[in-house]
């Protein structure tokens, strides 16, 4: 065979299949849940959906060294057109190779080598609320909270002064209400429903950059709060609930600038107090019941056993509704105050 014609054989293996090479176009550093995360984006779109989830917030530490984690995000390879099933395409990302195709989505973990590589389909970039939530803040929580043997809670926090408090209760049971009304009057932001917390000094952290309300939830609200929020983005939950994205960095509301130490755990209840008595003291042992019930996830943790000793010795109580949400977090203020 001539050297020419030897130039023109194309190889059966490309040179770098998976494009580990490739220049990464857009970086982003930020410090999340007591970790310091380098996300590589592989497109404007995939890094405006990191800068919507968490530029602006603040920094937190947990522990005296900062952990290191790496994301990357990837557009998946537009799909081709054609009968024949999808084309499986090389890519690569945060030390990962995979293979995908033009309607793949996923993310793939690594918390041992504190890496996690994101792949949206072009499909699914059109939903970039469901692209946040299922795909990077999926990577990014479970990657903090595995690393660095957090707690992780499906409960609301805020607090006042170092101090902090849990609100755990099933959907619909006001825990978006509550931080609201607490962000109003003056009380400290640490998350919505995604807690973590550190099994051995109790220490709480969170992403406190949305709140999640219903339009006609703004009827409780004073009309110089629902001016402000009215406008607030709309999106859609899988179910089919629409709510509205409040952005709390672009209102005049505290967000935590530190973990907050866990004071107390409150439990809240969908009832309506009968006799004005909204809070009820509870047992330790129920309280510990409740917990584990409502914490499945966390309760098959490897860190749930030194979580629950420490758990046991804080006050935990049921908060039932009052007429107003306002007194919701009156009676919470008055708890953190104790």
């Amino acid at each position: 065979m001539r050297a020419a014609d030897v130039l023109r054989v194309k190889p059966e293996i490309p040179p770098d299949p998976f494009h580990e090479r490739r220049v990464v176009p857009l970086r982003r550093r930020m410090r999340l849940l007591g970790g310091d995360f380098s996300f590589e984006c592989g497109s404007p779109e995939l890094a405006a959906l990191v800068d919507r989830a968490y530029k602006g917030l603040p920094a937190h530490r947990l522990r005296g060294v900062t952990p290191r984690f790496r994301v990357s995000l990837v557009p998946a390879p537009l799909p081709r057109r054609g009968v024949d099933p999808p084309r499986v395409e090389m890519l690569s990302g945060a030390g990962f190779l995979c293979g995908a195709t033009g309607i793949s989505s996923f993310a793939t973990i690594s918390p041992d080598y504190r890496s996690a590589l994101v792949v949206a389909s072009h499909a699914m970039l059109r939903f970039p609320y469901h692209t946040r939530y299922e795909l990077l803040e999926f990577a990014v929580f479970t990657l903090a909270s595995r690393a660095q043997g957090l707690i992780p809670l499906h409960a609301a926090s805020m607090g006042r002064e170092g101090r902090g408090l849990v609100l755990l209760g099933d959907s619909g049971a006001g825990k978006s209400m509550a931080s609201l009304q607490c962000l109003v009057q003056g009380l400290e932001f640490v998350s919505e429903d995604s807690v973590f917390v550190t099994p051995d000094t109790l220490l709480i952290t969170g992403v406190a950059n949305f709140l999640h309300l219903r339009r006609d939830s703004l009827r409780h609200m004073p009309p110089s709060v629902a001016a402000v929020i009215r406008n607030s983005s709309v999106i859609r939950r899988r179910s089919g609930v629409e709510k509205l994205e409040i952005d709390l960095r672009a209102c005049p509301y505290r967000l935590a600038a530190r973990p907050l130490e866990l004071a107390s755990v409150v439990f809240l209840s969908a009832e309506t107090a009968r006799d004005g008595r909204l809070l009820t003291p509870l047992r330790s042992r129920d309280a510990l019941a409740r917990f584990r019930a409502s914490q499945s996830y966390a309760a098959m943790r490897p860190e749930w056993p030194q979580f629950k000793r420490r758990l046991a010795m804080l006050t935990a109580y049921e908060l039932r509704r009052g007429r107003h949400p306002a007194e919701t977090a009156e009676v919470l203020q008055r708890l953190l105050t104790r």
